[in-house]
């Protein structure tokens, strides 16, 4: 198990990493905040759903998740229609300009990560890529109860990983 001090430095590079998201928050297009971004990817990557499965998706509760479709919605990227199974429902579906707008934020962010990491290896973005989903699966067990922690200085052993990808991730589709 890694010391505390390995631990530390993990959170500052946690901290530090808060400037490569506001850089590429920066790059993406003005009318289309991080969580408007968020739905689109989810869209894309799992086709349409219920308000209620993007909600779980995006991690966040149900006026969160209203005020992000509101905002695509208003700008026609996604196109609410009533659930045959259930009419007070809404199925969320991805329209064709919501599909630009997905390709167009896909284009931008791909080519800042090919500019940034130009000095990389293949396989160093490799290695980088499974890490990180490794990493953000033992944060997406968050529903799985944890043995609390031996003291306030003891770090928690980790869990073993899940390889999935999450659909948390608002990770730009191509």
């Amino acid at each position: 198990m890694a010391e505390q001090a390995q631990y530390e430095e993990l959170i500052r590079q946690f901290s530090a990493f808060g400037a490569v998201k506001r850089e590429l928050g920066r790059i993406m297009p003005s009318d289309c905040p991080s969580g408007s971004a968020a739905v689109l990817t989810l869209l894309g990557r799992h086709g349409d759903m219920r308000m209620s499965k993007l909600a779980e998706l995006l991690a966040v509760d149900m006026s969160v998740t209203s005020r992000h479709v509101a905002h695509v919605a208003q700008r026609g990227w996604i196109d609410r229609s009533p659930d045959p199974a259930d009419k007070r429902s809404r199925i969320l579906r991805l329209t064709p300009e919501g599909r630009a707008q997905l390709a167009e934020m896909s284009r931008r962010t791909c080519r800042m990560l090919a500019e940034r990491l130009s000095d990389w290896s293949d396989d160093e973005v490799a290695q980088l890529t499974v890490l990180m989903a490794r990493l953000r699966a033992s944060f997406d067990d968050c529903r799985v109860p944890h043995a609390p922690l031996p003291s306030d200085t003891e770090p928690r052993p980790p869990t073993a990983p899940v390889l999935e990808q999450s659909p948390r991730t608002p990770a730009t589709t191509t």
